[in-house]
């Protein structure tokens, strides 16, 4: 099993007082101005009023702000408590490094797609041994969308990213980063670029997917942040989306009646550490539970036919015709979720300082209306504080929680300044939460 989990807290350390620790994070590590003095190399000189010409690029301005020059004194003064390590640097890694200590993130845009085509629960009764109300009952699941005809996750994703860029006021060339959520792509390399492309950018900004199923978006949104905290990056997308309906047994009434095709995007851009919206989270993995939830890779028959060319033994290599549909064991996904999730989620509250009461939205993976009951029961978040889409779009993996804030965000339910305890869970097995602010 893999733990990992992260306090973002990037807020600027006072000079009046006695100066915090604060937690933060640095390349790939976790960074406490505790430990500042042995892992920072500090200047005993700074020139406040000093400002450095950026290089052609698309990172933040490195001139210095007066919180980040607060900063910068601050983290001097902790330095230079162990003289032997004070040595002195150039400005502009004094800023890169105060970049790190300041440097907050926050969701300023959000947009979603879904295919044309609506499938009920009577339409699956037509083709499998079930019914509306068989349905329903188990999973809360009424109505998912299937992707048809000249749609393709790409053409859904570049949708949902357009609208994302269009709430947040920017233009494809802004972004600096394109984060792709998928198990689903349409090529074996991913298919980040190919959204990019879709978009129009021109810049050729990094994009690149991230395979994780349902818990994917989460992992995207914590990607964005460490990206933008550790990177000098400024504006983000991460979209969300699946379609699996290519990968379902539409025989199979256990796994059929549960997925839907869909895209969700938001934008995660670089702020002040008093506006930072990315409080903390927690994500896990456990590949122990992918029996319980996979869709393998299949080996290919005519490979098996041909047999081996008698030269190497098991040379050359089989080819991987595709993978198979997916396998659940519907009761222990359940049992996990219910157990896993909710932990997560107090984990990731704990570290923001936070409490079930003050959280104003609980945002799961909508994967089914009863995992999502029993985790809010277990966290004690009233119903009218849920935030579900599933009936109408059933288990849409990567994409089911920014479709699902897309639609909150519009209809005016999702305000600015709300606070939002979400979390992801499947596939690998792997989970995660995040405390986030909206706007």
């Amino acid at each position: 099993m893999a733990n990992s989990s992260g306090f973002f807290s990037p807020s600027v350390p006072s000079l009046r007082g006695k100066i915090k620790p604060s937690i933060g994070v640095i390349g790939s590590g976790i960074w406490s101005t505790e430990g500042i003095s042995k892992r920072v190399v500090c200047s005993s000189k700074v020139e406040g009023s000093e400002k450095i010409s950026p290089p052609q690029s698309r990172l933040p301005s490195t001139s210095i702000s007066e919180n980040e020059l607060l900063a910068v004194r601050a983290a001097k003064v902790v330095c230079q408590s162990n003289t032997d390590n004070k040595l002195e640097f150039p400005l502009t890694k004094q800023v890169a490094f105060i970049r790190l200590v300041s440097q907050g993130c926050k969701l300023v845009g959000c947009g979603s797609a879904v295919p044309s085509l609506k499938i009920s629960n009577d339409d699956l009764a037509k083709i499998v041994d079930t019914s509306d109300e068989w349905i329903s009952v188990r999973t809360g699941i009424r109505n998912r969308r299937v992707i048809t005809g000249k749609e393709s996750l790409i053409s859904l994703s570049a949708e949902a990213a357009s609208k994302a860029l269009q709430m947040a006021g920017l233009d494809p060339d802004d972004l600096d980063l394109v984060l792709m959520c998928t198990s689903t792509p349409e090529d074996l390399f991913g298919s980040a670029p190919q959204v990019q492309k879709a978009l129009g950018c021109k810049r050729n900004p990094l994009a690149y997917d991230i395979t994780a199923a349902c818990s994917g978006f989460v992992l995207g949104l914590v990607s964005a942040a460490c990206h933008i905290r550790g990177g000098g990056f400024k504006n983000v997308l991460v979209i969300g989306a699946d379609t699996l309906s290519r990968y379902v047994d539409w025989t199979d009434r256990g796994t059929c009646i549960l997925f839907g095709d869909a895209a969700g995007a938001v934008v995660v851009q670089a702020c002040d550490s008093e506006d930072d919206g990315l409080f903390s989270f927690d994500v896990n993995s456990d590949g122990e539970g992918r029996r319980h939830l996979n869709a393998s890779i299949k080996d290919n028959e005519v490979d098996h036919a041909l047999g081996s060319n008698g030269s190497v033994l098991d040379f050359p290599p089989k080819r991987l015709a595709n993978f198979s549909c997916v396998q659940m064991n519907g009761k222990e996904v359940f049992r996990f979720a219910v157990k896993c999730v909710p932990q997560s989620i107090e984990s990731a509250l704990e570290k923001a300082g936070l409490t079930g009461s003050s959280i104003d939205w609980l945002l799961l993976h909508q994967a089914n209306q009863r995992i999502i009951d029993g985790v809010a029961t277990r966290l004690e978040v009233p119903p009218e504080r849920i935030i579900s889409n599933v009936a109408t779009y059933g288990n849409t993996s990567a994409a089911s929680i920014p479709l699902a804030l897309d639609e909150a965000v519009r209809s005016g339910k999702v305000k600015a300044g709300h606070t939002i305890a979400t979390a992801g869970f499947g596939a690998g097995l792997t989970w995660g939460s995040a405390i986030i602010r909206w706007g």
